[in-house]
């Protein structure tokens, strides 16, 4: 097991990382539960194939699994489910000095933290993580959120867990398509500051994709590490250290919401077409090279994950996508600040981007398969 330390003052906490850790869970969490009734909140999918095990695992440290099992997808992340979440809690008589269960993705671990930070004024909450994207990425640094009408995430709170654990075994039942949607989280972090990461990520990737248990292991720790660093510095985004995070996600959201999102593109798809147009529009604007924004989309086409957005026949212009990135929560004063590369690990804040340029490339992108000629 590897263990990496999300350092914050008075509030740190350790994330577990390594294979079949999910039988040590009642081990692992049995300084944080106070009671022998546990709330477990989760999903249909991840409770069919995991439930009975989570069970156990807290069974045998003498504790008692309660679950509340949301339907699976990114439409859990509701107000209906988030009152629904609150309100079984109540009932469930949690207090302010205990601890809810978040087992499953980042739409469960988002759903469950928001509860968690707004039940009584706050009570702790521990992820478990069951996809890679989660591991990598969501499951750490506590932002938790709900989505509205007019974007993603869009309300929430930063609440940190007390614990994750993120066993990489849970992973072997994941299909390509989910592993692929994490692996655009992990190659995130070599492209927006570690370019030996991202060499690796070049050499390694499929390995990831296919479940190599030292490829996985050394995916997740080093990424974990990366965003711990991260958070450690900037836990609530305000001094743009935790902003640069979000590569690619400003361009995928604004695809997300084009696509009501929706099956037809994952968020973890969105992530990774994201970057590369983060990469092209950076080579736009004359701050890296085509054939370094090229290398990006290569890194990132070469796993299966989508580079192009001609390709996912959406009927609309470079303006409306623009219109999207609007309802970024990142706005501040009017403007959209945007995370783009001065070479591949080199990533930077960029908040005078012009709206209209961007609209410009992306119906660029729109109109053809987005190469060099239409990044320059």
């Amino acid at each position: 097991m590897a263990g990496v330390n999300v350092e914050l003052a008075g509030r740190g906490y350790e994330v577990a990382i390594g294979g079949n850790l999910l039988r040590e869970v009642g081990a692992l969490a049995r300084p944080l539960l106070r009671k022998t009734r546990v709330p477990v909140v989760t999903d249909a999918n991840v409770h069919a194939r995991w439930g009975k095990a989570l069970g156990a695992a807290l069974e045998r440290e003498g504790f008692e699994a309660r679950f509340l099992i949301h339907e699976p997808g990114e439409g859990a992340k509701s107000w209906q489910n988030l009152a629904r979440t609150v309100e079984w809690l109540l009932a469930e008589e949690v207090e302010r000095g205990d601890h809810v269960i978040a087992f499953g993705g980042g739409v469960i671990g988002d759903l469950t933290g928001f509860a968690a930070a707004i039940l009584k004024r706050g009570c702790g909450f521990i992820q478990l993580p069951t996809t890679l994207l989660a591991q990598v990425d969501s499951s750490v640094g506590g932002k938790t959120a709900i989505n509205a009408g007019a974007g993603k995430n869009l309300v929430g709170a930063f609440h940190q867990p007390a614990l994750v654990v993120a066993d990489t075994e849970v992973l072997a039942t994941l299909p390509d398509r989910e592993m692929r949607c994490g692996y655009a989280e992990v190659i995130k972090y070599g492209i927006l500051g570690d370019a030996d990461f991202f060499a690796w990520c070049e050499a390694n990737g499929d390995k990831v994709i296919a479940h190599d248990e030292a490829a996985l292991t050394h995916a997740v720790t080093t990424s974990v590490t990366a965003k711990a660093r991260i958070v450690a510095e900037d836990e609530r985004e305000t001094t743009g250290a935790r902003a640069l995070l979000n590569l690619g996600h400003t361009f995928g959201h604004a695809l997300e919401a084009e696509t009501d999102f929706s099956e037809r593109l994952l968020h973890g798809e969105a992530v990774a077409l994201g970057m590369v147009l983060a990469a092209r529009y950076s080579a736009r604007r004359g701050l890296i090279g085509n054939l370094d924004a090229a290398r990006v989309a290569r890194a990132i086409g070469a796993v299966g994950l989508p580079t192009e957005i001609a390709a996912l026949g959406i009927e609309c212009g470079g303006e409306a996508l623009a219109a999207h990135m609007l309802h970024d929560k990142k706005m501040d004063a009017g403007t959209l600040p945007f995370v783009l590369l001065r070479g591949v690990g080199e990533a930077f804040l960029d908040r005078e981007v012009d709206m209209a340029d961007v609209a410009a490339f992306l119906g660029g992108q729109l109109r053809s398969l987005g190469d060099a000629k239409n990044s320059s």
